[in-house]
């Protein structure tokens, strides 16, 4: 690669196809950080995760090719539902791992790091959508299921039935997070939620999802135990849309909160751990939110707006992105990794709305 001047010597080229991006900007490939590979997002995303095995496989497929598209060459996707898988004699097992076993070796579709299927209390999520467990006692047997299935991480819901109270102990979670990293796996928890949030980082989490509302001793232990923040704030920016053009009960007028001030308070924590030094990564939350899988641009937009640096937002985006699958080649450019990158219309550290525009994708 050069930008100008003297061209490389003939030899050290010779046979390679040369791509004339003049004009254009140069952007390693993306990492999206919160992904559910198997569900298509809207309004009513969470009706979707009842969908058969072959539906869900299929929005797998085109949600594979919109990312590869828009420039998102890796995914860390935190959660599927279960099913029935036909060709393993009838044996259940999650979306998303069937779909990054399909997917392994071939480029046009992202790589991927799945998790299973979400770990939380009862009466959290739709009874039958998530796998739930009902005392702390039984969550390492739970976890250890999800490993034998073959997931990468693994992900607790740390918002539980009760909004003030974690779901599960810090120790607990600990325990969770011990024995996945004993078999190389990493937790992800999510945690929009201040008391979950603080189990997540008490307890040496790898990162903490979404972390809508975090304080001052939160953020301190995050940046202490290298807990991430995994941001997912486009998912936020969406909902002001969802309050006037979509009329299903989770977006009426009246909220106790209104997502307004939802958004806001994000937004301030997502400051509180920047201004701390938690490492931040960003996800589109698509399939389990609103968002599409080509849309993790909106996120980055979301957080330059709530007041990072263009850099940080980037960063988010890409390496840290990296950072957090464990591959350090990942959403970076470097000698011998695959060169995977997009050519943008514009300057992304100057216009974030550059990564909308994207010309070329490799």
């Amino acid at each position: 690669m050069w930008t100008g001047g003297k061209r490389p010597e003939a030899d050290r080229v010779a046979g390679a196809v040369e791509i004339d991006g003049s004009g254009a900007t140069i952007v390693p490939g993306m990492v999206d950080s919160h992904a559910h590979l198997s569900m298509p997002g809207g309004a009513q995303w969470v009706s979707h995760g009842f969908a058969p095995l072959d539906t869900l496989l299929a929005v797998g497929e085109e949600n594979g090719e919109l990312m590869v598209r828009a420039g998102i060459r890796w995914a860390r996707d935190v959660g599927a539902p279960r099913r029935p898988i036909p060709e393993d004699g009838g044996a259940e097992r999650a979306a998303s791992l069937v779909l990054r076993d399909r997917w392994r070796g071939r480029l046009d579709r992202p790589y991927v790091r799945a998790a299973g299927t979400w770990l939380t209390r009862s009466g959290v999520l739709p009874e039958g959508l998530a796998v739930e467990v009902e005392h702390g006692a039984d969550l390492l047997a739970a976890v250890r299921r999800q490993l034998d299935d073959g997931a990468d991480l693994v992900k607790l819901y740390l918002d539980g039935p009760d909004a003030d109270t974690a779901p599960f102990t810090a120790a607990e979670v600990s325990a969770a997070v011990e024995v996945a990293h004993q078999r190389g796996a990493k937790v992800a928890a999510h945690a929009t939620a201040l008391p979950g949030c603080r189990v997540a980082a008490e307890a040496g989490i790898d990162s903490v999802e979404h972390g809508e509302m975090l304080d001052d001793d939160t953020v301190a232990l995050m940046v202490s135990h290298g807990v991430t923040l995994v941001s997912t704030l486009g998912v936020e920016k969406s909902w002001l849309t969802f309050t006037k053009t979509s009329a299903t009960g989770l977006f009426v007028e009246d909220q106790a909160v209104t997502y307004e001030e939802r958004l806001e308070i994000a937004a301030e924590s997502l400051r509180l751990a920047d201004r701390a030094g938690v490492r931040i990564a960003a996800g589109s939350d698509f399939g389990g939110g609103s968002l599409r899988a080509n849309q993790l641009a909106w996120t980055v937009e979301a957080m330059i707006e709530a007041g990072l640096e263009p850099a940080t937002a980037l960063a988010a985006a890409t390496w840290r992105g990296g950072e957090l699958l464990g591959l350090e080649h990942a959403g970076r450019l470097v000698p011998g990794a695959p060169a995977h990158f997009s050519l943008v219309h514009g300057d992304p550290l100057s216009d974030p709305t550059a990564l909308w525009r994207v010309w070329l994708t490799r």
